[in-house]
């Protein structure tokens, strides 16, 4: 029978001056009303433990302040990249990033999603759990407070890449500077000389979508543009949201003579929708995108675009969670946005007179 990993059957913690000693396992297990191999299965990771048992004995470890030996010599030699979503040539850029670093430390990348949820589920906690990769990045996505307890207890570091939300001020992430990008594409246009200026979101709820809309914002105010909010729509960063927003927004007649789409697949559907009602990019029309994806410089015609280093993002996360998981390790920050910059094409011009 394989004997459980080793563990701190005793740790000291430090109480308002005095040295207090934490509980054995065995009292640990009576406190929870279970068996000691079983707070000895919660320790390792072992799959088989009823949730709500797991939750039990975890919230009594943290109390109780233990903490796992020798977690780099149990670890396997996998990094877990968790998507949102994982379906576009944006989230192949993310993958080369990880994959560049994880290839340079010996390792291999494991894929999953949370098909749209911003939280995995309580499934692939277990699970990456019982593996115990060398480490974790949530792209657009996050953990709730039992996930980030059971990582924590397994000693296996996680980065969040892109957070969806404010991802709290203890949480390693990487992310680029939205709001900068959204201002700089917007006052393009303004120093093109458009008035009226359209702007095709991504998911309200995300923090980048939301950055970046206030960069737009701020670029109309500093222009003493009025901000009108007819002509901001939330998308949710796929084609067809650009082709079926665009087609509402140019079809007023007042329509705007330049959009801000939140991402370039967006701005694609966007081309699409252009095309349909006869309108030419950028004659009638200029656009421009967020990403920078390889597509955009290929596209016709070419796309303007704010370039995120989404490559060089996914590569800091993995160095990131690979530095937190060294025994002593002490990155300099972990809290780091890269710098976002305008990529000037052809799908942007001064407007036509109408």
């Amino acid at each position: 029978m394989t004997s459980p990993e080793p563990v701190e059957s005793r740790t000291q913690t430090r109480t308002e001056g005095r040295t207090a000693q934490t509980a054995t396992l065995a009292e640990i297990a009576r406190e929870a009303g279970v068996s000691a191999p079983t707070v000895s299965k919660v320790l390792n990771g072992r799959a088989d433990v009823a949730p709500a048992t797991r939750s039990r004995v975890e919230g009594l470890l943290r109390a109780h302040g233990y903490r796992r030996r020798r977690a780099e010599a149990t670890r396997s030699p996998l990094i877990d990249l968790v998507f949102h979503e994982l379906e576009s040539a944006w989230a192949m850029e993310v993958i080369r990033g990880v994959e560049n670093v994880a290839r340079d430390a010996g390792l291999s990348v494991v894929l999953s999603e949370s098909a749209g949820r911003l939280t995995p589920g309580r499934t692939w906690a277990d699970q990456v759990a019982a593996r115990r990769p060398h480490g974790v990045i949530l792209v657009l996505s996050g953990l709730d407070e039992s996930q980030r307890a059971l990582l924590t207890s397994r000693s296996i570091p996680f980065v969040v890449m892109d957070p969806a939300g404010d991802p709290g001020a203890d949480v390693p992430s990487i992310g680029a500077t939205n709001w900068q990008g959204g201002l700089a594409a917007t006052r393009h246009l303004v120093e093109l000389g458009h008035r009226r200026i359209g702007a095709i979101s991504g998911p309200s709820q995300m923090m980048c979508s939301r950055a970046r809309i206030d960069g737009y914002r701020a670029a109309l105010e500093t222009a003493g543009l009025p901000v009108d909010p007819a002509l901001i729509a939330s998308g949710d960063f796929h084609h067809e949201a650009g082709y079926r927003l665009g087609l509402d927004m140019l079809r007023r007649p007042d329509r705007p003579t330049a959009i801000f789409a939140g991402n370039d697949l967006q701005a694609l559907g966007l081309y699409e929708a252009a095309r349909e009602l006869g309108l030419r990019v950028p004659e009638d029309l200029s656009v421009v995108g967020f990403d920078d994806l390889p597509v955009a410089p290929l596209v016709g015609p070419p796309l303007t675009t704010v370039r995120q280093p989404l490559t060089e993002m996914a590569e800091a996360a993995a160095k990131l969670v690979l530095d937190l998981g060294r025994d002593g390790g002490s990155p300099a920050a972990t809290r780091v946005e890269l710098a976002t910059s305008l990529v000037v094409r052809s799908s942007t011009a001064a407007p036509a007179e109408r």
